[in-house]
């Protein structure tokens, strides 16, 4: 049977060559919850984030039901010569943050389409490892499209590459776990700032539980396990600082 995977010119092979890329990484990946992707129309994939390749890995999640995950990246990713023919190739959705309404709207039609979109609530990588503040872009976008929510975690893709941290590219065998939560279904009617509150509870819930289930980390890679559960990672509020200093540094070059 032929699915929307097989007629992307582009996706497709991308695909493939970043499945061979993380075999030969070793990586181990444990995928549940992939039932609760919906095998047509569209969708909001909120997404937490602990690491560069958080997007890749949370797309894989969605293979199983045939679908693809349209993502919204910064437009700068758009304007390298390497990335930006790939990121249009497969559809993604630049963000620019001197016009977001653009790229709102452009989110809410790939919606209606029937399209799945793949969100970052958190907007940055947490350096804690835990849940950051969420903004309610994903929750608003999909009661205006008519769409669920999908609330998913990735855990450990910290390990093979992150802020702070040097790359972990090699044959490293980390294991990944990404979990999918049931679909959560909200309306313009609704408190969209308490619905995000109750996407991010259903979230953490998740994400303690692949915490729980995860190979205990020692040595070395306790800079990638919450200070709460025992890690050397900053804690939530020395994070935010490190945010507000990067921020600010940002801010000064421009």
């Amino acid at each position: 049977m032929t699915t929307v995977c097989d007629m992307e010119l582009v996706y497709t092979p991308v695909i493939a060559i970043a499945k061979a890329l993380f075999a030969l990484e070793g990586l181990k990946f444990t995928m549940k919850g992939t039932e609760n992707v919906p095998v047509e129309g569209g969708a909001v994939m909120a997404i937490n984030h602990v690491g560069y390749m958080d997007f890749t890995y949370a797309g894989l999640a969605a293979l199983p039901a045939g679908r693809l995950v349209r993502f919204m990246a910064k437009e700068e990713v758009f304007r390298h010569p390497v990335s930006g023919p790939l990121m249009r190739g497969m559809h993604h959705i630049p963000v620019d943050r001197a016009a977001g309404a653009a790229s709102y709207r452009a989110a809410v039609n790939a919606l209606k389409a029937g399209e799945i979109v793949g969100v970052f609530p958190e907007a940055t990588i947490s350096r804690s490892f835990e849940l950051k503040e969420f903004k309610n872009g994903a929750v608003r976008m999909a009661a205006t499209a008519g769409v669920p929510i999908l609330p998913v975690i990735v855990w450990g893709s910290q390990r093979v590459w992150t802020k702070d941290h040097a790359k972990r590219l090699g044959r490293s065998k980390v294991p990944i776990i990404v979990s999918i939560g049931e679909p959560m279904v909200f309306t313009r009617k609704d408190n969209l700032d308490q619905a995000t509150i109750d996407v991010k509870f259903r979230m953490n819930d998740l994400l303690s539980d692949a915490q729980r289930e995860y190979p205990v980390m020692t040595g070395n890679d306790l800079v990638f396990q919450p200070a709460r559960l025992g890690g050397t990672a900053p804690t939530p509020a020395e994070a935010a600082a490190l945010d507000e200093a990067e921020a600010l540094a940002r801010a000064t070059r421009t």
